[in-house]
């Protein structure tokens, strides 16, 4: 038996039982390993197994209404299934309203639809129904493909290929009639639409939602299985009606609220339960305590013993340890990594199994309360909140158990010579570092103003220079690591130190063109060398004492006055800074004064006239900082002395794709080609002999946020 299939041109021989060929051949229709009967090319290596082959051009799709779906040979535009949400590249049933299924998704939710639960007999691989307290450990995230639920709370049937449903959604009835549209039945359908619940105001795109598609009104299924009203043990004086959220007023259970969707509300007292706290499971079992928590239906206040923080309502206790916890608190990790600390935080509920011996949390100013749970570090006598902990759960962190400890250490130069310094103390007087192409000589002449390509700051102490070229480095600067992690950002890998990379530090929002940065290999972007080194407990040279970082905090920056909720603070005194003015550069050059201007902290004489900036000639606040030169006696706010593109090295030679010629950053009053005005900051001039375009920085920028659009000419052609 021969068939010919739109998507091959040779006629397809029919293969009744699987041969030597057809054993290790997938089939283009489905992209799955051919079993059973099929069909073949031989010429081609073209195969499709027999559901396939046979499936119909076109179908009449019952959870689709609307339209037919035509079976085409790979997808339009769209590659992602709206049954299972997985790719697609091979056939598909596409409908010009945007729905997209693989060919077997299709067919197999056409034949839910038709046949219901009890005649699923000839579904592949379909298994028996499972119990809930059968589950294996790969299923605990898994999804039920019609609600897109949890499918581990409700008994489940696994149909094979990684899909599983609901036995209560496969179940459900194909049409309903609802209060909240009661001019038409709703339908159960794909979300081809993308409509919005009109109960959660939540879209979803996968599974099947319950719609009237002429009014374009849909349901979630979870939605519409909800009761209006309810009698609640938390609220016994009325019943609660299910209402979108008419007031942002904090659930009485978790204490948490939310932005918007449906709760179950009381109007006259102002009571109000998230839809999933009027419910919670009776008993939970968690990593965090080796026994179960059973609720605890009580509207008292309590402790969490796992976190420290207060709660109003239903709590869960373990009866044989005299534990009280959040619901949310079960689920804690008995073990987390901190960014801020190298070794693994451990979560205890006694404090006192080890000889702690500071009561301080290391991410806030707070108090830890030994009789509640924290996380703690008990090798280094480190200890933080749990809630403090879970402020960097997003964060996402390498394999390794702890960090690296040697990674610091690794030097980012080879050592060519070394001096001794007395008896004990050998420094390197010649290096060879991997982001300069000549040896650098260690030096301490102080004649001149030099600028360090490392963090482009003055520099006054120590350095390596280059005898051949312009080249100074900072000793502090050279002895950057080659790589290393940053605790304050998000992917907890190690940055690897490079140059010369035009980009803005998200850190301190300063742009670089020509210094020493921290790259991610994960998301690609910079940090610079000065925010990089900067650790979560700095010591400052404009403060005595050291400070600590604290995520929350609620006050004003000694520095520049402005209103914080992050910030370093001194534990001793109300010392308070943040990361833009701790990283202000204590000396720097102007070209408004000839002489090097210093950070200043006071202002010792507070008559009206010396409080103006001299640069823009406005008027300063006496307790905020600014740079004076006092030979000169001229003072000036720090953001007219330290702007965005002061750390951008003038010179070099760049290409950029919207013109031909070489290009170099200057700073020249020349008219801008793009908006033609003058240029009175940072530009870019072409350095071909004739050519006079130029443009300002701030003119191009819309093209990439990265400035990726400018290269180095020896990086090659953007």
């Amino acid at each position: 038996m021969e068939l010919q299939h739109f998507s091959h041109k040779h006629p397809l021989v029919f293969i009744e039982k699987q041969n030597h060929e057809s054993e290790k051949a997938f089939c283009s229709g489905c992209g799955e390993l051919v079993s059973g009967s099929s069909f073949s090319c031989v010429e081609c290596g073209y195969y499709l197994d027999k559901l396939c082959a046979e499936a119909p051009s076109e179908i009449n799709h019952p959870f689709h209404c609307n339209h037919s779906l035509k079976l085409q040979v790979s997808p339009p535009y769209r590659n992602i299934c709206d049954f299972c949400d997985k790719g697609l590249d091979k056939f598909v049933y596409h409908c010009s309203c945007d729905l997209n299924l693989h060919i077997k998704c299709a067919l197999l939710s056409k034949s839910i639809a038709e046949k219901g639960i009890g005649k699923l007999e000839d579904i592949p691989h379909k298994e028996a129904l499972v119990s809930i307290e059968n589950f294996s450990e790969e299923l605990k995230g898994a999804k039920c493909f019609a609600c897109w639920q949890r499918l581990l709370d409700f008994a489940y049937l696994d149909l094979g290929h990684g899909i599983f449903l609901h036995k209560k959604c496969v179940d459900l009835p194909s049409e309903i009639n609802h209060s909240l549209h009661s001019q038409h039945s709703l339908i159960l359908q794909f979300n081809s639409k993308h409509l919005p619940c009109q109960m959660c105001k939540k879209t979803q795109v996968k599974g099947f939602v319950y719609c009237c598609s002429p009014c374009e009104v849909a349901l979630h299924i979870t939605c519409a299985d909800l009761p209006t009203k309810i009698n609640h043990l938390c609220h016994r004086n009325h019943p609660l009606f299910l209402k979108f959220d008419p007031e942002s007023l904090p659930c009485q259970i978790c204490q948490n609220t939310q932005d918007q969707g449906l709760v179950y509300c009381c109007s006259i007292c102002k009571f109000k339960l998230h839809v999933d706290c009027a419910s919670p499971p009776p008993i939970i079992k968690g990593e965090i305590h080796e026994h179960p928590f059973t609720l605890f239906w009580k509207q008292v206040p309590f402790i969490c013993d796992a976190c420290g923080t207060t709660g109003n309502c239903a709590s869960y206790t373990c009866y044989k340890c005299s534990l009280t916890i959040h619901e949310k608190c079960i689920s804690l990790p008995p073990i987390i990594k901190f960014p801020r600390h190298r070794h693994q935080l451990s979560h205890t509920f006694i404090l006192g199994q080890y000889e702690i011996k500071t009561c301080i949390c290391e991410a806030c100013p707070e108090e830890v309360n030994a009789q509640h749970g924290v996380y703690c570090c008990s090798k280094c006598n480190y200890i933080v909140h749990a809630d403090c902990a879970q402020e960097y759960s997003w964060f996402s962190f390498d394999e390794l158990e702890d960090m690296d400890e040697d990674l610091n250490e690794k030097s980012a130069f080879a050592v060519i010579k070394v001096t001794k310094l007395g008896e004990d103390i050998v420094i390197a007087s010649e290096i060879k570092h991997l982001n300069h192409q000549h040896n650098l000589v260690l030096s301490n002449d102080s004649e001149g103003h030099k600028v360090c390509d490392g963090c482009m700051l003055s520099i006054s102490t120590l350095f390596y220079c280059c005898s051949q070229c312009e080249f100074f480095l900072h000793k502090s600067c050279a002895e950057a690591p080659k790589k290393k992690y940053l605790w304050f950002h998000r992917h907890q890998s190690p940055l690897t130190l490079t140059s010369n990379h035009i980009f803005r530090c998200p850190r301190c929002f300063y742009w670089f063109n020509a210094s020493f940065a921290y790259k991610c290999n994960i998301c690609k972007s910079y940090r610079c060398l000065a925010c990089a080194l900067i650790s979560d407990t700095p010591t400052f040279q404009g403060h005595k004492h050291r400070l600590y970082r604290y995520d929350k905090y609620e006050g004003q920056c000694n520095g520049c006055g402005d209103q914080l909720h992050a910030a370093y603070v001194c534990k001793d005194c109300k010392f308070v800074v943040h990361n833009r003015c701790l990283r202000l550069p204590s000396k720097i050059l102007h070209e408004y004064d000839e002489h090097p201007l210093i950070l200043t902290y006071h202002e010792d004489n507070l008559y009206s006239e010396y409080t103006y900036c001299d640069i823009c000639e406005e008027t300063r606040n006496p307790n905020h900082w600014f740079y004076h030169c006092a030979i000169c006696n001229t003072s000036a706010h720090r953001e007219c002395v330290v702007k965005r593109h002061s750390y951008m090295k003038l010179g070099g030679s760049y290409r950029m794709r919207s013109h031909p010629h070489q290009l170099t950053f200057t700073k020249k009053i020349s008219a801008c080609h793009v908006c033609h005005q003058p240029c009175l900051d940072l530009s870019l001039e072409c350095l071909k002999s004739g050519c006079d375009y130029i443009v300002h920085l701030e003119c191009i920028r819309w093209q990439s946020f990265n400035y990726s659009f400018i290269q180095r000419e020896d990086e090659g052609t953007p």
